[in-house]
This record gives structure tokens, sequence and C-alpha cells, in this order.
């Protein structure tokens, strides 16, 4: 293996003119017109219909048969390519997930910006490498990025209402290299396709350039708005479709009846929301029969008259009821309970609020993880109370929010929940990785 700072030196020099393709990068892949012979010392190995890159080894000297008029993904089990570390798709049993017959343990980190930052593949395999050095078997990232206007990398281009997916190296072929890399640091993804906030776009710029409104509901109702957002969606799951570092699609990163512009029609209601969520699963699912399905909402109750905010249903989300829906594979919940009007006792409300989604996860019978949580304070002790009641409550996982990593050009994102290595927190995170892994 490479050292860090040779990774870095090569992924800098990547693929120039008819030079030899350096080690980690691209040589080929549906629609690619580069370069196809790696460097001395590697070999192209294919990792997926849109991607094949240079490994180390001895393998195939070229590559399989120009892939711009592949239609089919060439079958493993006529190469000699060494096989990816993730074989087999995550499914559900019960409240548990399962990896090829096995317990497979939901524990990790969220890494949002792995694809959307311009990333050298040395510094995606950074931000995988922390996550799996922690004892995490699972990232939970970003599936889209709407602009309108073609700058850096983005998943879909608006001109008007017509939006174009970006298929090409800045597109969804930056994305394949995050499931390339993901794939080599043996991380499987959960996959966000829109979002509810306005950050890299989401779902308010859909309803801003078909309507021209910011009516942020009009997401889940107006037929355009639907049609545009499943056609993305077929683009980007059928890419995947048969990739097993893929563990789950969700629908959208917090959907609620309102967004960023603060603006709705004024009929939204948890039913409102109950419903698109059972389109677009069931749609999901007919276009992909391998990869589980969630929602990717914060959890919250529909119980008019609770004394917390997050269990009173005014965002449009009933937990319970959602889980119930058949394409709803597993539940998600996040928690912040310094955002959420609980500041002054963060740990046990934490707890509480974690215990009663085991509850509904056991009464449902599905899994249910705690895919965001962070604090601002005393992270030690309010993670230690909840990572004991997570352990104790059978909650079938949880996904830190966010992962932290030092990368070529300075530290990732840190919003003041980051965790980076080397630090208590980080220590902390891989001792109940092990912890959860260890359960029964």
């Amino acid at each position: 293996m490479k050292t860090l700072s040779t990774l870095v030196f090569l992924a800098l020099s990547y693929r120039s003119a008819l030079a030899a393709v350096p080690l980690w990068g691209q040589c080929g892949g549906r629609g690619y017109t580069g370069e196809t012979a790696c460097v001395s010392g590697a070999y192209c190995s294919f990792s997926n219909e849109w991607y094949s890159q240079c490994i180390p080894g001895t393998g195939p000297t070229t590559v399989a048969p120009p892939t711009t008029t592949r239609t089919t993904v060439a079958p493993t089990t006529t190469t000699t390519v060494t096989p990816p570390a993730s074989t087999g798709f995550v499914k559900v049993s019960g409240t548990r997930f399962t990896l090829n017959g096995s317990k497979f343990t939901v524990v990790g980190g969220n890494s949002y910006w792995v694809g959307l930052t311009g990333l050298s593949e040395a510094d995606m395999n950074t931000a995988f490498s922390d996550i799996a050095k922690a004892g995490g078997t699972t990232c939970r990232t970003w599936g889209f990025n709407e602009a309108t206007s073609a700058s850096g990398n983005y998943y879909q281009l608006w001109s008007g209402s017509t939006p174009t997916i970006n298929t090409g190296s800045a597109g969804l072929q930056n994305f394949d290299r995050v499931v390339s890399v993901a794939k080599r640091n043996n991380i499987r993804l959960i996959v966000a396709l829109t979002n509810n906030w306005a950050d890299y776009g989401g779902m308010d710029v859909y309803v801003k350039q078909i309507l021209n409104s910011d009516n942020h509901d009009l997401f889940y109702t107006d037929s355009r708005v639907k049609t545009a957002f499943k056609n993305y969606v077929r683009t980007f799951v059928t890419r995947y479709a048969n990739e097993p570092t893929i563990m789950a699609w969700e629908l959208a990163n917090e959907p609620r009846c309102r967004g960023s512009t603060g603006t709705t029609s004024g009929s939204c209601t948890p039913a409102t929301v109950t419903a698109w969520i059972r389109e677009i699963s069931e749609f999901i699912k007919s276009l992909d029969k391998n990869h589980l399905v969630a929602i990717g909402d914060e959890g919250f109750y529909n119980q008019p008259g609770a004394p917390t905010y997050p269990y009173q249903g005014g965002e449009g989300i009933d937990f319970d009821l959602n889980l119930k829906i058949p394409s709803i594979d597993f539940g998600t919940f996040h928690s912040y309970p310094e955002h959420w009007g609980q500041s002054n006792d963060i740990t046990n409300w934490g707890v509480q609020w974690i215990k009663d989604h085991a509850a509904s996860q056991n009464a449902i019978g599905k899994p249910v993880i705690l895919e965001e949580f962070g604090s601002t304070v005393n992270k030690d002790s309010v993670y230690t109370a909840w990572f004991n009641a997570i352990i104790s409550s059978g909650l079938a996982g949880d996904l830190v929010w966010q992962s932290g990593s030092r990368l070529s050009y300075g530290s990732s994102h840190d919003d003041g929940y980051a965790v980076y290595p080397n630090t208590s927190v980080y220590t902390l995170l891989g001792q109940h990785a092990a912890a959860l892994k260890a359960r029964a």
C-alpha cells in the first residue's frame, strides 16, 4: 500500500494526455474516453459498469471491451480480477440487518461531503479509512447536488424548468469514485437522494425551477415536480442497482412540510408526507430489487399534545405510521436535543428518545437506526449515555454526525459536531462499535 503522500501526489497528477493512468485513477467505464493503461505495478480492475480503476497487482493488462457500447455489467465469474471487498447485499431479518446470512452491524458516521467537494481519491480514501479505523461499517452520504449554474461538482443542472443530469467526471462519474473507494475500505453506503434543506439544492430547487414557487410542500404533491424527481431517482438508482457497496437508498434528508424557505401552501399534514413516502419508496422498489429503502427522516412522532416538540406532529412526520409502510425496510431518526428546545436536559432527553424509537422498532418489527446524532457540549459523557441506551435497548445501529478527517488541504467541515481521529470522542466511537458488534 502506498503512503498517503504518494497517493496525494498520484491523485494530483491524474491522467495527463496519453500517459499511463496512476494508481487508483479511472481507466474505464461507460462513456469514459481517457487512457486505459495503468502505471507499472497496477492493472485496470473492473468495478462496475460505469467505473474501472487502476489498483495494485498483476491482473489483466487490458480492460474489458470498450464500454461506450456496453449495455450490461461484465459477469465477475468470467474475469480474473480480484473480487471487490463488498459482496452480497445488506438485508433485514426482523429487527436486525444481515449480510450473506450473518449479522451485519450498522455503525459508523455521516460524511455528506465526500462526493461533493472535489476530493482527490486519496482524500476520499482518508475519509472512509477514518470511519473504518473506528470500527465503522457504514457511511451515510449525499447522492444529490442541484445546481443552477455549472461549476464544481454537481449531479443535476437546471436551465429554467429543465434539469439535466450530469453523468460526467464532475457528476455521477465522481460518485462512481465514491463507491469504489468506499468498497476499498469495506464501507457500505446509505445514500440520500435529495435534501429538505437548501444545502446542495434539494427540494426547493425543484419547486422554484418548475413552479416558480416558494411553497416547499409542493414537492410532495405537484405531479410535475414528482415526475422530475422520479426521473433523477431512476437514473441514479438504476446506475447502482447491482452494486452491493450501496446498503440503502433514502428518499430524502430530513423531509418535513417546511424547508429552508419556511413557506408552505398551508395544507401539508403528516398524511401528505406519508403519501409521498409511500409513492416514492414503491417507485424505487420497482427499479431496484436489491437494495434496502429508508426515509432519512428525523423520527418525529405524531402525538398532538405531547410535552415536547419532536413528539407533537407539527413537522409532517408520523414515525410509527411511516415505518409500517411495506416498501420501507428500516426506520431512521436523528437526535439534536439542543436544537429541539432541550438544552437543559440533553443527556436524559436523548436517552428517552432512543428508548422510544427502540420500542417502535420492537413493536413494528423492523430495524431502526439513530442515523444522525450530535451534541456540541460534553460529547464524551453525553455520547456514553446515549451509546449505553442504544446497546441496552436493542436499537439496530447508529451513525454519528459527523465523521471528520484531516485531509490534504486541511480539516473537513466542522459544524461543531465533527469527530476527528486522535480525539477522546473518536476513541469512544471505536469502543462503542466494538460493543455493538459484540452484542447478541
